[in-house]
C-alpha cells in the first residue's frame, strides 16, 4: 500500500501540529494547498494533530506528577540519552 500525495500531506499536517513544529506546519500547509486539498480537509487534519498533542501532553503531565511523587523510585539513567 502506498499513500498518495494528498494523504501524505494530511498526515504531515497533523504530525506538524502534534510535534509543535511551526516550520513544518507552514511548509505543509503550502504543500497541501498546492496538491488541491480543500480548506475543510486541512482544518480537519490540523484538528487531529491538536487532539494528538493534547492527549500526549496530558499523558506526559501525569507521568511527571507520578515521578515527582515517587522521586526515590524514579529511574536515574537517561534512557533516551538526554542526560
Amino acid at each position: 500500500m502506498t499513500l498518495d500525495t494528498r494523504q501524505t500531506e494530511l498526515i504531515a499536517l497533523g504530525a506538524a501540529v502534534a510535534a509543535n513544529c511551526s516550520r513544518c506546519l507552514e511548509f505543509h500547509v503550502g504543500k497541501a494547498r498546492e496538491v488541491g486539498l480543500e480548506p475543510e480537509e486541512i482544518a480537519a487534519a490540523l484538528e487531529v494533530g491538536r487532539m494528538v498533542r493534547r492527549g500526549a501532553g496530558g499523558a506526559i503531565d501525569q507521568l511527571a506528577a507520578q515521578l515527582e511523587v515517587k522521586r526515590s523510585e524514579a529511574r536515574t539513567s537517561a534512557g533516551c540519552g538526554c542526560s
